[in-house]
């Protein structure tokens, strides 16, 4: 599975600034979080209206996507991604790739930082290793646990189904900025857990606080020029 960055640079929509930045990998969509009515409709309309053999998993599809959305929009998520990559099975391996931030309330965000990390690491079924971005300095952590399954019905004792995923978090912060950029990459494909480790790493790196403008810059593989994001954040994926 190869980590390679699109040419499109995508800011976050969190308000209030700092507004961060950061590239998608090949392979991720992004994920629209407040979908128009009007759009809902016709897409509800147009399941309805297909052939009874292919309503019932086009159906489960919208209801994924309903829980997903609900899901983000419930932890103040302001950008996300899904994955899909071919695996060695011939099938697809699929991936939700966010992000989001944190205002540590008036603490200054280096320390708050450190905090989280130290509270991370108490976590026996955590794994966490230090990283020095070109942004600033953050920490990994990485585990395996179970998660309820977007879309899908409740058992019939009333329980919700779960699944095991691979969750890798990245958390980081960086001159000029009083909040924490969290960008965190769950999936069920547990066999592929080292490969996406490193497209978080990967997509880490991407993260500025500066504007990468596409005006400046100066190649076509996402490389910024002077007076955006290259003295502080080279393009991770070449």
């Amino acid at each position: 599975m190869n980590a390679v960055v699109t040419d499109l640079w995508t800011e976050s929509t969190s308000d209030p600034i700092p507004a961060y930045w950061y590239g998608l990998p090949h392979g991720y969509l992004p994920l629209d979080l407040d979908p128009p009515v009007d759009q809902l409709m016709a897409l509800v309309n147009l399941i309805l209206g297909l052939p009874e053999e292919a309503r019932g998993q086009a159906e489960r599809v919208l209801r994924f996507y309903a829980g997903v959305v609900t899901a983000l929009n419930s932890h103040n998520v302001q950008g996300c991604a899904i994955g899909l990559h071919p695996d060695d099975e011939g099938g697809f391996a699929s991936s939700v790739l966010t992000f989001s931030t944190v205002n540590p309330s008036g603490v200054n965000a280096a320390l708050a930082l450190a905090d989280l990390a130290v509270a991370a690491a108490e976590d026996p079924d955590k794994d966490i290793q230090p990283l020095e971005l070109p942004c600033g300095t953050g920490f990994l952590a990485a585990e395996t646990r179970r998660t309820v399954a977007p879309g899908r019905p409740p058992e019939e004792d009333g329980s919700l189904h779960e699944d095991p995923v691979w969750q890798g978090t990245i958390a980081v912060t960086g001159p000029g900025t009083s909040d924490i950029v969290v960008v965190q990459l769950v999936t069920p494909a547990l066999e592929l857990a080292d490969e996406y480790r490193d497209v978080l790493v990967g997509v880490g790196h991407s993260v500025s606080f500066f504007d990468p403008s596409p005006t400046e810059k100066v190649d076509g593989a996402g490389s910024t020029g002077p007076g955006a994001a290259s003295d502080t954040a080279t393009n991770p994926f070449g």
